[in-house]
């Protein structure tokens, strides 16, 4: 079936990138799906006005998407960028060598998508075009019958405006859960990056933390280094001539110099490692506010979902009503050439006995 619709397939635009997949398991880590950069390439079906995203490495297909208006490539850094496949359950990340060829994929992808959202709707404006005829047909068929039952047929020509009007609602709401699933896929990569972040700076908060406790055992290490060393120099100042020679001291003075400027070397550090931190908790605050948002479209989503129920149920209601009227009136059009039978004969009887 895959070479098959290649045949039917043209490409329109490829690029060379580092193809990767969001983690089953745990939806944060990504997972190298080619050892090394591969062609991705956007094709065309004619045919089936389908558009597609493929990337083979070697005999196994790493990337088979078919394009849909839903979908949304977000750039998470300067070289990569990924998007959301509900069809196949994943996520898939492309990291290219360059920015410029970043943008160039971002732009195709957004042309491709708006080519499939206006295939899409030119699809479904046909099929509503084909069910407008299909339903009028029959009432042309039966002109002459309905014309004399006047009553059936303005109830008909409502029932049939109303299913229409609850097929644009229908859509309607569709399109509006579409919109949801965007955002919700946007909020779901957002919280993908902010994650991975979260867990680097955990990790790097952990390492400093470590590093600090070590730090601050050598800082008073040192500073006890220092005092002894100020005792001695103090010493020597004190009994002039009877201590150790001036070259001890100045030795000692060195040393206590470059004592000294370890510890404001690490000062420096302590207070690099607490802006750290405080970065780390600006993160868990922009982390919290991504789930609360995704909560909240995920709870829009469930409300658009019970919203399309009830209009389908309504649209079910309606066409089982249009079919009653339908029985109705094929009973009042029987009922209806059972009595134009009867006056026929009744006419040729009429007829008959004029002629006696």
């Amino acid at each position: 079936m895959f070479p098959h619709h290649r045949e039917r397939e043209q490409p329109i635009f490829s690029a060379r990138a580092h193809v990767f997949q969001i983690d089953p398991t745990t939806k944060r880590n990504w997972i190298p799906a080619s050892k090394h950069a591969v062609t991705v390439s956007f094709f065309y079906d004619a045919t089936r006005n389908v558009y597609r995203i493929i990337s083979v490495g070697g005999t196994k297909a790493i990337i088979n998407c078919t394009v849909t208006p839903s979908m949304t490539f977000t750039k998470t850094s300067q070289k990569f960028g990924q998007w959301a496949d509900s069809r196949a359950n994943t996520v898939y990340g492309l990291g290219f060598a360059t920015e410029q060829q970043l943008h160039q994929f971002a732009e195709k992808f957004k042309e491709v998508k708006d080519a499939a959202r206006l295939a899409r709707e030119k699809s479904q404006d046909k099929e509503l075009a084909n069910t407008a005829l299909t339903i009028a047909a029959p009432q042309f068929s039966q002109s002459p019958p309905v014309m004399c039952v006047n009553g059936p047929e303005d109830k008909l020509f409502r029932s049939q405006s109303a299913d229409i009007t609850l097929s644009s609602e229908k859509e309607r709401i569709k399109k509006m859960l579409s919109e949801g699933s965007i955002c919700e896929m946007n909020l779901e990569a957002e919280l993908f990056t902010l994650q991975d972040s979260n867990s680097k700076l955990v990790a790097a908060l952990h390492e400093a933390n470590a590093n600090v406790e070590q730090w601050k055992k050598q800082l008073t290490a040192y500073q006890e280094e220092t005092e002894r060393l100020r005792d001695q120099v103090a010493d020597l100042e004190a009994h002039g001539g009877q201590g150790p020679s001036d070259l001890l001291k100045d030795e000692l003075t060195q040393s206590l110099e470059e004592l000294e400027a370890l510890l404001k070397a690490k000062d420096e550090e302590i207070h690099i490692l607490q802006s750290k931190k405080a970065e780390y908790h600006e993160m868990e605050h922009q982390r919290d506010e991504a789930i609360h948002r995704l909560r909240e479209m995920e709870m829009r989503n469930s409300e658009l979902e019970r919203r399309i129920q009830n209009t389908e149920q309504n649209l079910s209601n309606s066409l089982e009503d249009r079919d009653r009227l339908d029985s109705e009136i094929q009973r009042a059009i029987e009922i209806l050439d059972i009595k134009i039978f009867d006056l026929n004969d009744l006419r040729q009887s009429l007829v008959k006995l004029i002629d006696k």
